[in-house]
C-alpha cells in the first residue's frame, strides 16, 4: 500500500551516530541532525573515545538523544549494531560523527521510503548535482572500483556502495547480521540487503570531504578489507 507522509510534520527517523574522539565536531553535528523535523530519535554510541566526546554527548539537552558508552574500542561496527537495536522510529539511517554528510539530505532520502517505494535508500555522492569537496582522486578510484565489484556480485547497480547514508525500514536493520568492526562494514551491509532481496533505491547527496590533517581515518588498509569483504560475504558465505 502506497503510503503518502508529510515529512515536515511527522519525526519518524531514528539517527545512529557511532562516535570515536570526534570532539571538534561532534556538537556541531549534533545541532545540525536535531534541527531536521523528520528526527525523532539520536542515538550517540561512543566507542570508547578518549577525548570529550562523551561530555559533550550527554551535555545537550534533548529528550530525543540517548547516549551509549563503550569502555574501550570496539570499532564502528559495533556501534552501529547497538544503535539499530535501540532505534525505535519507522526508519534508520547511519551518520557519521564528522561534518563529511549534512543531514539537511534526510528528508530527500526519506522520500522513496515514505512514499512506500524503497526498503533501503542510499545517499549517493557521485550521483549529486550539489556541492562535493574536492580532496583526494585515488580515494575517487578506490571507491569506484569497490563499488563495481561489490555490484558484480549482488547484481545491484549501485553508484556509491561506499557511502555512509544508508537509511533503512528499521524492521530490515534489526534483521542484519553485522559482523564486521571496521570500513568493511558497508560491503558487508550490502551483501547482506542485496540477500534479503529488497527494494534499493538512491539519491543523490552533497559531500565535503576531510582532509587527514581534518582528521580523516580510513586508509588503503581499509580498501583491501573491503575488497575482501566483497568477496566473503558474496561468496564464502554463499
Amino acid at each position: 500500500m502506497r503510503i503518502t507522509m508529510d515529512l515536515n510534520e511527522l519525526r519518524v527517523l531514528s539517527v545512529v551516530i557511532p562516535c570515536f574522539n570526534e570532539e571538534k565536531t561532534l556538537h556541531e553535528l549534533i545541532r545540525r541532525v536535531l534541527e531536521q523535523e523528520s528526527v525523532a530519535q539520536v542515538i550517540i554510541v561512543d566507542d570508547g573515545s578518549s577525548d570529550s566526546s562523551v561530555s559533550i554527548a550527554k551535555g545537550i539537552d534533548d529528550k530525543r538523544i540517548v547516549v551509549r558508552t563503550k569502555d574501550k574500542n570496539e570499532g564502528k561496527g559495533s556501534a552501529i549494531r547497538e544503535g539499530f537495536q535501540i532505534a525505535t522510529s519507522p526508519f534508520v539511517i547511519i551518520q557519521d560523527a564528522d561534518l563529511e554528510y549534512d543531514p539537511k539530505e534526510y528528508s530527500k532520502m526519506l522520500k522513496p521510503l515514505v512514499e512506500g517505494n524503497a526498503d533501503v535508500v542510499y545517499g549517493s555522492r557521485f550521483l549529486s548535482s550539489g556541492e562535493r569537496r574536492a580532496v583526494y582522486f585515488w580515494h575517487r578510484v578506490g571507491n569506484n572500483f569497490l563499488t563495481l565489484m561489490s555490484n558484480m556480485f549482488t547484481n545491484i547497480d549501485l553508484t556509491d556502495m561506499e557511502t555512509c547514508y544508508k537509511v533503512m525500514k528499521t524492521s530490515i536493520a534489526k534483521e542484519l547480521v553485522i559482523k564486521e568492526q571496521r570500513f568493511g562494514l558497508e560491503p558487508e551491509i550490502t551483501a547482506r540487503l542485496a540477500k534479503m532481496k529488497l527494494r534499493i533505491y538512491e539519491v543523490p547527496i552533497s559531500y565535503y570531504g576531510r582532509t587527514y590533517e581534518e582528521g580523516k581515518k580510513i586508509t588503503w588498509k581499509d580498501g583491501i578489507s573491503a575488497l575482501w569483504c566483497i568477496l566473503k560475504y558474496n561468496l564464502r558465505e554463499r
